[in-house]
């Protein structure tokens, strides 16, 4: 370790690596996975490893990419701007009901998730648009027309139809208490199924184009597009519009919460604005570090310049955090996007039981079922370690116990 911050991992013939993985697990096949990006030829000083790091599809999780020239769209993903959000209440904790079932039943039927009842299959939609998505589209769809001239494919998309809703996976919404019993509400989500079928499309067009060009890659997944070159300008924009589609979404889920709690059974008058963060965790942007102006991709990874608010949550039974950056620069200024999982979803549902669910989750209001069992929290790092790992990157703000849980 690098007095005590991180580690140094040199690689022949590429870019060395530095890992804030103290006193955390960082697997041979995701430090393998980051060697094979450290590689590439445009890669600007270093990749940047956060505590979270775990195994991913071309581009590990938990990494930050800064390049010059180039970008890699399976560095930002299919999960285009997914990322957190998260607002304070003027609620406190004696203002809720002793059970909390009803608001988790309200929040559901407020946002479209998982495989929710609202799911519309003969129309194959996941919701009729309300209003507050439709005028939000009103601003997306120009830029979105623009895209889909070029590239036809992706305006066979849920676009609309998703704009509002939440997802499934690891995509969540809770109800939590800070540590002055204030009532937060923190959601999780992206850029849905439109920014699935454009991070895909882009990565299959990178792809061939790397076959039109004889480049060969450590790892196929990790095509790129050159600056200057054909498709370059078309992925910034569609890549920059699904990071707008996913801030959108996120509000606007994020609103409909509120009108629903609020009518709640003797839940009293309340505001949700006090504070609010906003920020996405698989994004690329241009950004100014040592002099020079560059492309840094985080997949699964947040900026944390200085000053800067950002959530990383644990898993549904743990803490959560409100963090502020601390500027670090040699992190190209990122800090974790959450625990990051320490076993695959497959091997937590051989491993555990709807039992050891119940228990792991013991008050909090949330499924506890075997459709939930990959989301355990023992298949996530410790998040008190994540955040020890990272000390010299955020400070802790505000730490949030969630008490109401829906997943996707």
């Amino acid at each position: 370790m690098n007095e005590g911050q991180y580690e140094v991992i040199n690689v022949e013939n590429a870019r060395p690596i530095k890992a804030w993985t103290k006193g955390v697990p960082f697997d041979d096949n995701s430090k393998q996975q980051v060697m094979n990006t450290a590689q590439l030829p445009f890669i600007y000083k270093w990749i940047a490893v956060m505590p979270d790091v775990h195994y991913g599809i071309g581009a590990t999780i938990g990494s930050v990419i800064p390049t010059e020239n180039a970008i890699i769209p399976a560095a930002v993903g299919v999960d285009i701007g997914c990322g957190m959000m998260a607002t304070k209440t003027s609620l406190s904790a004696n203002d809720l009901p002793e059970n909390l079932y009803g608001i988790r039943t309200a929040i559901e039927k407020a946002v479209p998730h998982g495989m929710s009842p609202r799911r519309r299959r003969d129309q194959g939609s996941w919701h009729d648009a309300p209003k507050r998505s439709e005028n939000i589209w009103q601003n997306l769809e120009p830029i979105f027309k623009e895209i889909t001239e070029k590239h036809p494919v992706i305006a066979k998309s849920n676009n609309l139809k998703h704009l509002g809703t939440l997802g499934t996976g690891n995509h969540f919404i809770e109800m939590c208490l800070d540590e002055e019993d204030k009532v937060w509400f923190m959601l999780h989500s992206g850029s849905r199924g439109v920014g699935n079928r454009i991070g895909t499309y882009f990565i299959d067009l990178a792809k061939k184009d790397m076959a039109r060009f004889y480049i060969n890659l450590p790892d196929k997944n990790l095509a790129y597009f050159p600056e200057d070159t054909e498709h370059f300008d078309d992925y910034v924009q569609a890549v920059h519009w699904a990071q707008d589609f996913a801030t959108y979404n996120r509000h606007i889920m994020m609103a409909n919460i509120i009108d629903a709690v609020s009518i709640c059974d003797g839940i009293p008058p309340f505001t949700a604005d006090s504070e609010i963060v906003n920020c996405h965790h698989n994004y690329v942007a241009k950004e100014h570090h040592y002099g020079k102006n560059v492309l840094i991709t985080r997949k699964g990874a947040v900026r944390a310049r200085l000053g800067d608010l950002g959530i990383i949550p644990g898993s549904m039974g743990a803490k959560s955090f409100i963090v502020k950056g601390k500027g670090n620069e040699e992190s190209f200024h990122s800090c974790s996007h959450g625990a990051g999982r320490v076993m695959s979803r497959t091997e937590a549902k051989r491993r555990f039981s709807v039992k050891d669910q119940i228990e792991a989750t013991e008050g909090v209001e949330c499924r506890k079922d075997a459709h939930v069992i990959d989301e355990i929290p023992m298949s996530y790092k410790s998040i008190d370690a994540v955040m020890a790992a990272q000390k010299d990157l955020v400070d802790i703000v505000h730490t949030l116990k969630q008490i109401v849980c829906v997943k996707g």
